[in-house]
């Protein structure tokens, strides 16, 4: 007679399991063999968990698997059903698992399986149907997808004056990017005065926020006008600050006059190198591979990148914060770029770097799921600081931002390590 197991949802109110579909395709391999391929795959999100890829078992090809006795039991599934990879030399034990007796909370996994992406290779490909050359694939886990930028970007109202963002679950590099609390900023100023569009924004960040809570932003309105308006912005975590900011916002008016300046001639986004930075739904270009963490690699303070995403928001607002999300990346790249010795893989190891402030003024308007240039260049460099540059153009030439950067670059006194710490959280 099988044993009954316990749920132990009552008693842990607080546990969630997310099921996210993937909007594209999942893969697993076993060298070069094929073990599954499916567009419905899960993403599995689990309170203190290492997140998990289930694929539904019709896209599984089990003739290459036998089931073995290894059962273990979770008090959120139930019980799991594991098998054996039988074409591999030696077999590999417990590469896919399923639960046969699921419990209704998670019930939207039944006839799946789960991966161990530790065991063989796990692909995650994003396609744009418009365009057959625009095809990115990350290797599994991600960071995550668009949709979770878009969820931690989106500040939610929380009482009076106040929008709140959530934490979350991956926490390989437990820092939050500069770029993101800038986006949250032009976010919550563009809920608090909905009449106006945020034209240009500038953050500073006094202390490192991390992952594992959520981020307050609170506001100010201090001159709410016809033409413009002030905006001052607030992040908070556990009650410290994390991110000044100041925003202005206009009602927008025709042209006197217009000009801009001229898109640099550089290769396009399918004659440059892809780059993965883990977020599936955006696929990164970087012209001559110049975002690169090798310290013998050199060349001028310059960094180049294309950038297109699978969605386009609907709320300009959005689309703004996604293009101001990722001007915080290049300005240490660009500024270690002509110095051999320095790469981004001494970042956090022995180096400590950061981005202590960003400005971003707003000019132009396009769709973010069409190739847009950033154009980056590190002006400055000394005294532990760096400072960088950069315009974001449309594909065919429109000037969307233009943006400044203040960086620390400044070696350690003592390794992180000696401190408890290291790359996943120092600074």
């Amino acid at each position: 007679m099988a044993a009954v197991i316990e749920s132990a949802w009552e008693n842990h109110p607080g546990y969630r399991i997310d099921l996210v579909p993937f909007p594209g395709v999942a893969r697993a391999w076993f060298g070069d063999i094929l073990l599954a391929e499916s567009s419905a795959a899960l993403r599995v999100i689990e309170t203190d968990h290492v997140e998990r890829l289930y694929f539904p078992e019709a896209d599984v090809r089990l003739e290459l698997f036998e089931a073995n006795d290894h059962h273990t039991i979770c008090p959120f599934k139930g019980e799991a059903d594991y098998w054996t990879l039988t074409v591999s030399e030696p077999p590999v034990e417990d590469v896919f698992w399923t639960y046969r007796d699921l419990f209704h909370e998670v019930a939207g996994l039944k006839d799946h399986l789960g991966v161990y992406h530790e065991k063989v290779r796990v692909e995650l490909e994003t396609q744009w149907p418009d365009d057959p050359r625009a095809v990115s694939a990350s290797p599994f886990p991600v960071w995550g997808d668009q949709s979770d930028l878009l969820r931690l970007i989106d500040v939610q109202e929380d009482g009076t004056d106040r929008f709140v963002a959530p934490g979350y679950h991956e926490r390989s590099r437990n820092v939050v990017e500069g770029g993101q609390l800038l986006a949250q900023a032009i976010v919550a100023a563009s809920k608090a005065v909905p009449e106006q569009r945020v034209i240009s924004a500038h953050v500073t960040f006094p202390k490192a926020a991390s992952f594992d809570d959520s981020i307050e932003v609170s506001f100010d309105v201090l001159r709410r006008g016809r033409t413009f308006s002030t905006v001052s912005i607030r992040s908070e975590q556990n009650g410290a600050l994390v991110c000044p900011g100041l925003i202005l916002m206009d009602s927008g008016a025709a042209s006197v006059f217009a000009d801009t300046v001229t898109m640099p001639d550089v290769p396009g986004p399918y004659e440059s190198e892809p780059y993965d930075m883990r977020v599936t739904g955006r696929d990164l270009r970087i012209v001559d591979g110049a975002y690169s963490p090798d310290p013998e690699r050199v060349g001028p303070p310059v960094i180049y990148a294309w950038v297109r995403f699978r969605e386009n928001p609907e709320e300009p607002y959005l689309r703004r914060a996604l293009v101001a999300q990722a001007t915080t990346h290049w300005a240490i790249a660009a500024a270690m770029r002509p110095h051999r010795g320095f790469g981004e893989a001494q970042a956090h190891e022995t180096l400590s770097t950061g981005i202590m402030s960003a400005s971003i003024s707003f000019h132009d308007d396009a769709p973010v799921d069409e190739w847009f240039l950033y154009a980056n260049r590190a002006i400055w460099s000394g005294h532990g600081l760096a400072q960088g540059e950069g315009a974001v153009f449309s594909r065919d030439g429109r000037l969307m931002a233009s943006y400044s950067v203040q960086a620390m670059i400044r070696a350690f006194t003592e390794p992180p390590r000696s401190r408890g710490m290291d790359a996943r959280n120092a600074m």
